[in-house]
């Protein structure tokens, strides 16, 4: 991708998710314990930066239902963004990199599901949270 977002480079490898969301907040938790070589940032769509990486790609800025993961090589998202921060966490978590043999149009059916109704099934913040200090390192920043 020779046109990076803002506030990326062409190192960054962002997970950009709903920082008010339960679901999405335990996926950015577990990311965070996972990803033992800090190989990614994280960005929540509220956020300043978000919302000029949502901007950059056209996307919309106020209803958001899905991860993005974004590198050098491009943006993915749903099922594809899933896949593609998974087979970087290492093992045991690559395996489940296993789910490329379901197609893709279903894989994006059942995602779209959990992602339509994340809040019913797993609810929702009052604000976005924030990382702790121990974790501000993970987050994209302007700084």
């Amino acid at each position: 991708m020779n046109n990076m977002p803002p506030y990326m480079s062409q190192k960054d490898k962002l997970i950009l998710f709903d920082g008010v969301c339960k679901l999405c907040h335990a996926w950015s938790r577990f990311i965070i314990k996972y990803d033992k070589r800090h190989i990614f940032k994280l960005a929540t769509v509220q956020s300043t930066e978000g919302q000029a990486i949502l901007k950059h790609f056209a996307m919309p800025t106020d209803s958001f239902d899905t991860i993005l993961y974004i590198d050098k090589n491009g943006k993915f998202a749903k099922s594809e963004a899933f896949l593609e921060i998974i087979k970087r966490l290492g093992f045991p978590w690559k395996l489940l990199i296993i789910g490329k043999i379901i197609p893709k149009k279903i894989r994006n059916w059942l995602y779209d599901r959990v992602a339509k109704n994340r809040y019913a099934l797993f609810g929702k913040y009052e604000q976005c949270f924030l990382p702790t200090k121990d974790h501000n390192s993970r987050f994209l920043s302007d700084k």
